[in-house]
C-alpha cells in the first residue's frame, strides 16, 4: 500500500494443495500488477497452499469495487480449476 491509502483489505485464500494455490497466484499476478481504478493490490504466497491478496484504496467505494473485481476473478479461477479437475 502507499502512504495515501486510507482503506485496505487483506484476503487469505487457502487451498488443499500447493499447486492449486500457485496456479491461482499465477492467474491473479497480471491483474495485481496493473492497477484497478483508484486501487492497487499486492499478491504473495505466505505459506504452501495459501495466497494473500492485499488491496489498498483511498475511499470505501473504490475498496468495494476492487474487492468485487478480485473476488470475481478468484471465483472464476476456482470454477475453471473445478472444470479442469473433472474426470
Amino acid at each position: 500500500m502507499t502512504t495515501h491509502d486510507v482503506w485496505s483489505a487483506e484476503i487469505l485464500l487457502e487451498y488443499p494443495g500447493t499447486e492449486a494455490a500457485r496456479r491461482l497466484a499465477r492467474t491473479l499476478a497480471p491483474e495485481a500488477a496493473r492497477e484497478v481504478p483508484r486501487a492497487h493490490a499486492t499478491l504473495d504466497e505466505p505459506a504452501p497452499g495459501r495466497v494473500r491478496l492485499r488491496i489498498g484504496t483511498r475511499d470505501t467505494g473504490a475498496l468495494r469495487a476492487a474487492l468485487n473485481t478480485y473476488l470475481g476473478w478468484v471465483e472464476l479461477a476456482d470454477a475453471t480449476e473445478a472444470i479442469v479437475q473433472r474426470p
